[in-house]
């Protein structure tokens, strides 16, 4: 590429003055070049290592998908991010944060957890001290928090699991929370994105948007799946997941939405089945079953999802949406039996309860696109994996010892 004056001597590519990256591109150079010598000057030196993909996206002045999709073109990937992880102090969240330090020791990541109930820090205790790692506390919805955070920390790209997700606090409880967090939360974050021109945005949601599929019908849910949520929490989700659909139609915003179905694995709040259960189990308790206990959902080993989120963020396309699931269905009664059976407890042990108001019947994940087009797919077994899972809240007493000392109500509706 020949530049021609009136430019700068340090526009010219054999340039060997003493600044390089960014420094040596003010704005007014910048602005004296063709959108295309500015593409190629970013592509060019993105290739040289003298930047990465936040300067190269800002000195291109394309916006992050364009930009995305030339260095697609070329054959180049992403080699390093400033990512924003969101709810990163949860349980998908922080299983997340902690592959993602430990994989890309040089990516930077950021946390930002409000630390609500489910919110726990002590999950990223092994990892706290790393160089590559920093923890805020704040909300999504503070618009003002994220801009500073974003700009502070350079952050090029977004991965979004703060979320209300319990359904029968959306259901018992009141439902205004998960709507400020899963919807109104979703769109700051999308505001955010289109702003500071990132990299790409992936916002974590769930296959109960999909609403309900029938015992023994074949049909399974796909990314083409009409949304029918039945409970307040699926519905705030829905309108998160809506309105990455309209931003990314109507403004560009590089997002991706995934719908997952049920995950399980270490560090789980314990308001959810398999360590709800387990706990019962350690302290011989009757075990609560909902209605006939014929509830049936696709159970998605976390290590797992965290792979294909990974996968998300750097190869998966703006504006798609990806299911991911773990091909496992079972019945929350099969659920309660397994773990009976592990701890060698009877099947009288298991209590049927009144049901809960909205309950879908079955959930069933078709995770062909994903496997498809990104190449993942699901690594554990289930018969392999739910004996991890057990042994792994065997053997961390005091992390479910603390969970409780400062949540002494879990589900305490459940009677």
């Amino acid at each position: 590429m020949e530049f021609t004056p009136p430019f700068p001597p340090q526009l010219d590519p054999n340039y060997s003055g003493n600044n390089t990256g960014i420094e040596a591109y003010s704005e007014e150079i910048l602005n004296q070049m063709t959108t295309s010598e500015r593409t190629r000057l970013a592509v060019k030196l993105y290739k040289k290592r003298e930047i990465e993909i936040h300067d190269a996206i800002k000195i291109s002045g394309l916006s992050a998908e364009i930009f995305a999709s030339v260095l697609r073109g070329m054959n180049l990937e992403v080699r390093q991010m400033n990512v924003l992880v969101c709810g990163g102090a949860g349980f998908i969240g922080s299983n997340f944060v902690r592959h993602m330090v430990t994989k890309y020791p040089h990516y930077k990541i950021v946390n930002v957890d409000k630390l609500t109930y489910a919110g726990n820090i002590d999950n990223l205790i092994d990892i706290e001290n790393r160089p590559n790692y920093i923890f805020y506390q704040g909300d999504i919805v503070d618009q003002k928090f994220i801009d500073e955070i974003i700009v502070k920390e350079k952050i090029d790209s977004i991965v979004n699991f703060a979320a209300e997700t319990h359904v029968d606090r959306s259901i018992h409880i009141g439902s205004r929370e998960f709507v400020m967090t899963n919807t109104v939360g979703v769109q700051t974050l999308l505001d955010a994105t289109r702003r500071h021109n990132l990299f790409k945005f992936v916002n974590i949601s769930t296959d109960e948007v999909y609403g309900s599929l029938e015992l023994g019908e074949q049909r399974m849910f796909t990314e083409e799946t009409a949304f029918e949520p039945n409970v307040p929490y699926a519905a705030a989700k829905a309108g998160g997941d809506m309105l990455c659909r309209a931003y990314y139609n109507t403004f560009g915003v590089p997002v991706i939405v995934s719908h997952c179905s049920n995950n399980y694995g270490p560090y789980q709040f314990p308001e959810k089945l398999i360590p709800y259960l387990i706990t019962k189990a350690l302290n011989r308790e009757q075990f609560p079953i909902y209605g006939d206990g014929r509830y049936v959902r696709d159970w998605l080993f976390v290590l797992d999802h965290v792979k294909a989120i990974d996968l998300m963020l750097h190869k998966g396309i703006p504006g798609e949406v990806y299911n991911i699931g773990g091909n496992n269905e079972k019945s929350n009664l099969e659920i309660a039996k397994l773990i009976l059976q592990y701890f060698g407890l009877p099947e009288s042990m298991i209590k049927f309860v009144p049901d809960r108001p909205g309950h879908d019947r079955r959930y069933a994940i078709d995770a062909t696109k994903i496997m498809n087009e990104l190449g993942w797919y699901p690594e554990h077994r289930f018969e392999e994996a739910i004996p991890k899972t057990i042994e792994w809240y065997l053997h961390n007493p005091e992390w479910i010892a603390k969970i409780k000392q400062r949540n002494a109500d879990i589900n305490e509706h459940i009677k």
